[in-house]
């Protein structure tokens, strides 16, 4: 399904994202060092195993990135105008190699563009559980969208 245009949404719309991610080592690699993140609880086997995790934790930041990427295609694939902003992200919960990911979406509010006629602004409530149905990450995202063409 592609994104849905800004006149196609209604407060309290819900989608449960069909796409479901497993995360690998190399996910977490890749993100932490293409980030130029040094923490060693992503990136040391040796240094996780002696914190109360006991093992890796992936980077909160891919896991934030992700919950955000498995979101796109329900709610603003090709109907985004730009994304305005995220707010309130929390991580309950670690997110650890070998766990899979889901989203669910719920739409919080609406309202028109002032300078854009043509768009408004969504903000999605979304909010990603590993495959024990806890969350571990959430966030408010404030997207722009296209209108629904005439």
């Amino acid at each position: 399904m592609a994104g849905r245009y800004f006149d196609e949404w209604m407060v309290g719309d819900r989608i449960a994202h069909d796409i479901r991610r497993t995360v690998t080592e190399t996910d977490n690699l890749l993100f932490t060092t293409l980030s130029h993140n040094p923490q060693p609880l992503h990136l040391d086997a040796e240094y996780a195993a002696g914190t109360e995790f006991g093992r890796i934790v992936v980077n909160g930041t891919f896991t934030f990135a992700l919950t955000v990427g498995l979101s796109v295609g329900d709610t603003t694939l090709g109907t985004l105008v730009a994304n305005l902003g995220y707010d309130k992200v929390t991580m309950p919960k670690p997110v650890f190699i070998g766990d899979t990911l889901r989203v669910e979406t719920e739409v919080m509010e609406l309202r028109r563009s002032n300078s854009r006629p043509d768009a408004g602004i969504v903000t999605f409530r979304h909010v990603t559980l590993n495959q024990r149905d806890e969350i571990v990450c959430q966030c408010l995202r404030t997207a722009m969208l296209k209108g629904k063409p005439s």
